[in-house]
């Protein structure tokens, strides 16, 4: 069985200890198949959702798509799809001539639209660029302005659509993905495909026990309820509830191999996304494919204590409510006696929203959940439930809800329609978006203005933390020394941002102020700790025997966390720029080969490789180097410029 309940504890690292709860056995999955037994109801609505058919296999039931000898063209490349022997497939010629024909492994999702999953080699499964709009009911390519060949990192074999490695584990229930990387193949397992009850839940082994006994629960350790189960929907705690639904949700780095047993505190199984450039706009709303949980951090909602839950059904992943009417759950005259400090108003009337009654400009949703579409057809919302502020689109970059639907009118129109309308507004006022739109441009000159949106506990704290990433720009001691209390807050987001931000500081001020970090609750801030202490080898070595001790274990976690990552070209690459600060010169060579063998297109990691063997006294080598990674990428400024230098 695997263990994975350990983050349900408190972390404490001595010199031969590992996890506080590391003999207590996890229970087994017993699949949902078991539960129906006596959760009919709650299997019911969840059969028809969107989690129940996130991944299914090929049977005419599930497959959407029009398979009856139909093809598609892209850019060269040809997909027919057909049946065949009774089984679904699809034959791929690429723009070179080759051509290729798989069976359907799987499909993924069931609406807006589906995707095929393609096994190109034993166990490994890519998810195919061609996918099915199940509305228009017509095939279309996922990305229409890319032209990519086999060899390219993004081309739908490559190691970005791996399904393995970036999709099945919030797809699956009890995923492990086993990448190994001696073969590079894969021997993935789940307890089921399709997010299932025990996804949620947790593995019931001990759960079947309690209900056929019926009598006190036994002591089955650390991190077990009182049902049996590892994960417990208090009413009064909604951060359970959220982090587990964040655990998919949300933009992240996972460190585990698989899925953490539900009830693991996020932050000891991932490393949530920032509002970087690319991610987010300025203000904070979305603009990649970010997955609701940064979002929703920044909202107020998230900070009076809302829970997924207020809106959506829990089994059926639907909304309670359609239209205005979820939102005056709670925005009404009336109120909701559960959030105490909500202003009784009535919202749902043109004297608030100047839109014709039903409308869309009349919908809560249109205003404060701008959508931005994904994968070409599907609709995500923003889930900031911000005031649309047109006025901060005049000094960044950040788009607005008032002309996105007001596509003729600028952003000054809207900003003065808005003063006119709420002439009185509190929501016009000072925002982090000029300050992280400004500091992008020249960090130190906004060195003061990002310390005040760090330490101020008005700000969200991934607003916070997001500052605290940005000020790692400026290299500035003096931003590091302001924060160091922070590496005590308690918030594991705000810990790791703080200790993220020492890098700026001298070794003998760094180390000391994170050494404690090492032994933190939660995986993600020792993460950092261990990230920043590694380039300070010469006093590591000074270090006393408990920190000794603890530094040890906290870098060999952190490399397992890497090596569970060995199928991602990101994972070499932080391997490879450790090593290289270390001055470990063939290891990092080793690390950034297996990135641009997984992605060609890394011309970073070629033009180092290519300096490293130069500098090593490895002229023939670096030439070689060079001319491999300008077959991959033909005239590029970064090779050129290197192949100057040599």
């Amino acid at each position: 069985m695997k263990l994975n309940l350990c983050g349900v504890v408190f972390y404490a690292w001595t010199a031969l200890i590992l996890w506080a709860c590391a003999a207590v056995a996890a229970p087994d999955y017993v699949g949902s198949h078991t539960c129906v037994q006596c959760h009919t109801e709650e299997t019911e609505a969840w059969s028809g959702s969107h989690h129940a058919k996130a991944w299914l296999p090929p049977t005419p039931e599930n497959v959407l798509g029009d398979f009856g000898d139909t093809s598609f063209t892209h850019k060269g490349l040809t997909s027919r799809f057909f049946r065949a022997d009774g089984k679904y497939q699809v034959e791929v010629t690429e723009p070179d001539g080759q051509t290729t024909t798989y069976p359907i492994h799987s499909t993924a999702g069931i609406a807006p639209l589906q995707q095929y999953l393609l096994e190109t080699e034993p166990g490994k499964l890519q998810s195919f660029d061609v996918v099915w709009d199940v509305d228009k009911q017509r095939w279309y390519h996922l990305y229409p302005d890319t032209d990519l060949s086999p060899d390219d990192g993004l081309h739908w074999t490559g190691p970005y659509k791996n399904w393995n490695a970036r999709c099945a584990e919030c797809h699956a229930t009890g995923f492990e993905k086993n990448y190994d990387a001696a073969t590079r193949s894969y021997a993935s397992t789940q307890s089921e495909i399709g997010v299932t009850c025990e996804a949620c839940h947790g593995p019931a082994e001990y759960h079947l026990d309690w209900a056929d006994t019926a009598t006190t629960a036994p002591d089955w350790g650390a991190g077990i309820g009182a049902t049996g189960l590892t994960i417990d929907y208090d009413p009064q705690n909604a951060q359970v509830e959220v982090e587990q639904c964040a655990s998919c949700h949300s933009r992240r780095e996972a460190f585990q191999d698989g899925n953490p047993t539900p009830g693991t505190p996020y932050h000891a199984a991932y490393r949530l996304s920032l509002l970087r450039q690319g991610l987010y706009h300025d203000d904070g709303t979305i603009q990649d494919e970010v997955y609701v949980y940064g979002s929703f951090l920044q909202s107020k909602m998230a900070a009076k204590g809302v829970r997924c839950s207020n809106c959506h059904k829990v089994h059926e992943a639907g909304l309670k409510a359609e239209g205005n009417a979820l939102c005056t759950q709670c925005h009404s005259p009336a109120g909701n006696p559960d959030f105490e400090s909500l202003p009784l108003k009535d919202y749902d009337t043109a004297a608030h929203h100047f839109h014709p009654e039903g409308s869309d400009g009349a919908q809560c949703k249109s205003c404060h959940m701008v959508e931005r579409t994904y994968m070409g057809i599907d609709g995500r919302r923003d889930h900031s439930f911000r005031i649309p502020r047109p006025d901060l689109s005049l000094t960044t970059n950040a788009p607005n809800a008032c002309t996105d639907c007001h596509a003729g009118q600028t952003a000054a129109w809207a900003a003065e329609e808005l003063e006119q309308r709420f002439p009185d507004s509190l929501h016009r006022g000072p925002h982090f978006a000029t300050t992280l739109a400004n500091a992008r441009a020249n960090p130190v000159r906004q060195l003061n203005a990002l310390l005040g949106i760090a330490l101020s506990d008005d700000q969200p704290n991934i607003v916070r933390a997001t500052a605290m990433d940005v000020l790692r720009q400026t290299g500035d001691p003096v931003a590091a020394k302001a924060v160091e209390d922070l590496i005590n807050d308690p918030d594991p987001l705000i810990r790791a941002s703080a200790i993220y931000l020492q890098r700026v500081a001298p070794e003998h001020e760094r180390v000391p102020r994170i050494a404690q970090a090492l032994s933190d609750p939660m995986m993600a801030v020792r993460y950092a700790a261990t990230q920043e202490m590694l380039p300070a080898s010469r006093l590591i070595a000074r270090l006393p025997k408990a920190l000794d001790a603890a530094f040890a274990a906290a870098t060999n976690e952190w490399r397992n966390s890497l090596q569970n990552k060995a199928d991602f070209p990101e994972a070499h690459l932080i391997l490879g720029g450790t090593a290289l600060t270390l001055r470990n010169f063939p290891a990092a060579l080793e690390a950034f080969g297996e990135a641009v063998r997984l992605d060609p297109q890394l011309v970073q990691a070629w033009s180092i490789m290519v300096r490293i063997q130069a500098a090593t006294g490895a002229p023939d080598a670096a030439r070689a180097t060079l001319a491999e990674a300008l077959a991959n990428n033909p005239s590029d400024p970064l090779l050129m410029q290197t192949a100057s230098d040599l």
